[in-house]
Protein backbone atom coordinates (compact mmCIF):
# COMPACT_ATOMS: atom_id res chain seq x y z
CA UNK A 1 0.00 0.00 0.00
CA UNK A 2 1.21 3.48 -0.83
CA UNK A 3 2.36 5.91 1.86
CA UNK A 4 0.94 8.80 -0.15
CA UNK A 5 -1.59 11.05 1.53
CA UNK A 6 -3.74 13.90 0.24
CA UNK A 7 -2.58 17.46 0.95
CA UNK A 8 -4.08 20.79 -0.07
CA UNK A 9 -2.10 23.58 -1.72
CA UNK A 10 -3.35 27.16 -1.57
CA UNK A 11 -2.82 29.10 -4.81
CA UNK A 12 -3.42 32.53 -6.22
CA UNK A 13 -6.95 32.84 -7.56
CA UNK A 14 -7.12 31.68 -11.16
CA UNK A 15 -3.79 29.79 -10.98
CA UNK A 16 -5.23 26.42 -9.92
CA UNK A 17 -4.99 24.69 -13.32
CA UNK A 18 -1.60 26.22 -14.11
CA UNK A 19 -0.19 25.06 -10.74
CA UNK A 20 -1.60 21.54 -11.25
CA UNK A 21 -0.18 21.34 -14.79
CA UNK A 22 3.25 22.62 -13.68
CA UNK A 23 3.48 20.07 -10.86
CA UNK A 24 2.40 17.24 -13.18
CA UNK A 25 5.05 18.32 -15.71
CA UNK A 26 7.78 18.45 -13.04
CA UNK A 27 6.80 15.01 -11.76
CA UNK A 28 6.92 13.57 -15.27
CA UNK A 29 10.20 15.29 -16.24
CA UNK A 30 11.98 14.32 -13.02
CA UNK A 31 10.43 10.84 -12.86
CA UNK A 32 8.91 11.47 -9.42
CA UNK A 33 5.66 9.54 -9.84
CA UNK A 34 6.60 7.47 -6.79
CA UNK A 35 6.50 10.65 -4.63
CA UNK A 36 3.68 12.68 -6.17
CA UNK A 37 1.00 10.29 -7.37
CA UNK A 38 -1.90 12.57 -8.27
CA UNK A 39 -2.64 16.28 -8.68
CA UNK A 40 -6.15 17.58 -9.19
CA UNK A 41 -8.37 20.64 -9.18
CA UNK A 42 -11.86 19.41 -8.18
CA UNK A 43 -14.47 20.62 -10.65
CA UNK A 44 -18.04 19.88 -11.53
CA UNK A 45 -20.02 20.47 -14.67
CA UNK A 46 -23.12 22.59 -14.25
CA UNK A 47 -25.79 23.48 -16.74
CA UNK A 48 -26.02 27.20 -17.47
CA UNK A 49 -28.28 29.04 -19.84
CA UNK A 50 -26.61 31.21 -22.48
CA UNK A 51 -27.88 34.69 -23.35
CA UNK A 52 -29.83 33.08 -26.21
CA UNK A 53 -31.55 30.69 -23.81
CA UNK A 54 -29.66 27.56 -24.87
CA UNK A 55 -28.37 25.21 -22.18
CA UNK A 56 -24.57 24.90 -21.93
CA UNK A 57 -22.34 22.68 -19.77
CA UNK A 58 -19.71 24.71 -17.89
CA UNK A 59 -16.90 23.43 -15.63
CA UNK A 60 -16.84 25.17 -12.26
CA UNK A 61 -14.12 24.80 -9.61
CA UNK A 62 -15.52 23.32 -6.42
CA UNK A 63 -12.82 24.93 -4.24
CA UNK A 64 -11.33 28.02 -5.92
CA UNK A 65 -7.68 28.74 -5.00
CA UNK A 66 -6.99 25.14 -3.93
CA UNK A 67 -5.16 22.23 -5.57
CA UNK A 68 -5.22 18.69 -4.15
CA UNK A 69 -1.99 16.67 -4.21
CA UNK A 70 -1.64 12.99 -3.30
CA UNK A 71 1.99 12.52 -2.35
CA UNK A 72 4.55 11.00 -0.03
CA UNK A 73 5.76 13.89 2.11
CA UNK A 74 9.52 14.23 1.66
CA UNK A 75 11.79 17.27 1.46
CA UNK A 76 11.84 16.89 -2.33
CA UNK A 77 8.06 16.58 -2.82
CA UNK A 78 7.44 19.43 -0.35
CA UNK A 79 9.96 21.63 -2.21
CA UNK A 80 8.46 20.93 -5.63
CA UNK A 81 4.92 21.77 -4.51
CA UNK A 82 5.80 24.73 -2.28
CA UNK A 83 8.03 26.39 -4.89
CA UNK A 84 5.75 26.01 -7.90
CA UNK A 85 4.81 29.42 -9.29
CA UNK A 86 1.36 30.45 -8.07
CA UNK A 87 1.46 28.41 -4.83
CA UNK A 88 1.16 30.43 -1.63
CA UNK A 89 1.61 27.42 0.66
CA UNK A 90 0.16 24.23 2.06
CA UNK A 91 -3.00 24.23 4.12
CA UNK A 92 -2.05 23.57 7.73
CA UNK A 93 -0.79 25.37 10.80
CA UNK A 94 2.44 27.26 10.26
CA UNK A 95 4.85 25.67 7.81
CA UNK A 96 3.87 22.05 8.52
CA UNK A 97 1.46 20.56 5.97
CA UNK A 98 -1.27 18.38 7.47
CA UNK A 99 -2.64 15.46 5.41
CA UNK A 100 -6.39 15.11 5.01
CA UNK A 101 -8.14 12.56 7.20
CA UNK A 102 -10.09 9.70 5.62
CA UNK A 103 -13.35 11.44 6.59
CA UNK A 104 -12.26 14.73 4.98
CA UNK A 105 -11.23 12.89 1.81
CA UNK A 106 -14.64 11.24 1.56
CA UNK A 107 -16.49 14.51 2.27
CA UNK A 108 -14.50 16.43 -0.33
CA UNK A 109 -15.01 13.83 -3.02
CA UNK A 110 -11.33 13.49 -3.94
CA UNK A 111 -11.43 9.69 -3.83
CA UNK A 112 -12.02 7.66 -6.93
CA UNK A 113 -15.46 6.14 -6.95
CA UNK A 114 -16.13 2.65 -8.22
CA UNK A 115 -18.64 2.27 -11.01
CA UNK A 116 -21.84 0.37 -10.53
CA UNK A 117 -21.30 -2.78 -12.52
CA UNK A 118 -24.94 -2.81 -13.53
CA UNK A 119 -24.66 0.39 -15.64
CA UNK A 120 -23.52 0.42 -19.24
CA UNK A 121 -23.87 2.63 -22.31
CA UNK A 122 -27.41 2.66 -23.66
CA UNK A 123 -29.09 1.94 -20.29
CA UNK A 124 -32.12 4.02 -19.38
CA UNK A 125 -31.73 5.76 -16.02
CA UNK A 126 -33.64 8.18 -13.83
CA UNK A 127 -31.81 11.10 -12.21
CA UNK A 128 -32.11 11.23 -8.41
CA UNK A 129 -30.61 14.68 -7.70
CA UNK A 130 -31.55 18.31 -8.32
CA UNK A 131 -31.97 20.10 -10.68
CA UNK A 132 -32.86 17.15 -12.93
CA UNK A 133 -34.52 14.94 -10.31
CA UNK A 134 -37.05 12.56 -11.82
CA UNK A 135 -35.90 13.09 -15.42
CA UNK A 136 -35.13 9.99 -17.45
CA UNK A 137 -32.19 9.73 -19.81
CA UNK A 138 -29.92 7.34 -21.66
CA UNK A 139 -26.36 6.57 -20.53
CA UNK A 140 -24.03 7.91 -23.20
CA UNK A 141 -20.68 7.46 -21.42
CA UNK A 142 -19.47 5.84 -18.19
CA UNK A 143 -16.24 6.94 -16.47
CA UNK A 144 -15.60 4.42 -13.70
CA UNK A 145 -12.32 6.03 -12.60
CA UNK A 146 -13.95 9.43 -12.05
CA UNK A 147 -17.19 7.93 -10.74
CA UNK A 148 -19.24 9.85 -13.29
CA UNK A 149 -21.75 9.08 -15.99
CA UNK A 150 -22.85 11.20 -18.96
CA UNK A 151 -26.59 10.95 -19.53
CA UNK A 152 -28.47 12.29 -22.57
CA UNK A 153 -31.59 14.12 -21.39
CA UNK A 154 -34.16 16.04 -23.40
CA UNK A 155 -34.03 19.81 -22.80
CA UNK A 156 -36.11 22.19 -24.85
CA UNK A 157 -36.75 19.30 -27.25
CA UNK A 158 -33.02 18.74 -27.84
CA UNK A 159 -30.86 15.87 -26.56
CA UNK A 160 -28.42 17.37 -24.07
CA UNK A 161 -25.45 15.58 -22.41
CA UNK A 162 -25.43 15.91 -18.62
CA UNK A 163 -22.48 14.73 -16.52
CA UNK A 164 -23.51 13.30 -13.15
CA UNK A 165 -22.09 11.33 -10.25
CA UNK A 166 -22.87 7.62 -10.42
CA UNK A 167 -24.77 7.94 -7.15
CA UNK A 168 -27.09 10.51 -8.79
CA UNK A 169 -28.62 8.01 -11.24
CA UNK A 170 -30.58 4.82 -10.94
CA UNK A 171 -31.08 2.23 -13.67
CA UNK A 172 -34.70 1.69 -14.67
CA UNK A 173 -35.58 -1.99 -14.80
CA UNK A 174 -36.52 -3.13 -18.26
Amino acid sequence: MSEAKWYILHTYSGYENKVADNIKTLVENRNLGHLIEEVMVPTEEVMETTSKGAPKLVKVKLYPSYVYVKMVMTDESWYICRNTRGVTGFVGPGSKPIPLTEEEINNLGVVEKTAKASLKEGDIVVIKSDPFEGIEGVVKELDAAAGTVTVMVSMFGQPTPTKLELSDVEKIST
